[in-house]
């Protein structure tokens, strides 16, 4: 094996890995999940800035 080959097994390899991060990130079954941590993040900066406002 030369090292053309291995350079396009690991560029295959580093595609492969970014389709599965992909696939994993944008699955349907983690939407409610990512929706929760997004809208809790909202939720702590407005509790922080009522704080500050009320104390």
């Amino acid at each position: 094996m030369d090292i053309n080959t291995a350079r396009s097994l690991v560029t295959a390899a580093a595609f492969v890995a970014f389709i599965g991060i992909v696939w994993w990130a944008y699955g349907k079954s983690r939407q409610p999940h990512f929706d929760q941590i997004a809208r809790s993040v909202l939720e702590e900066e407005d509790n922080a800035q009522g704080e500050k406002r009320h104390g």
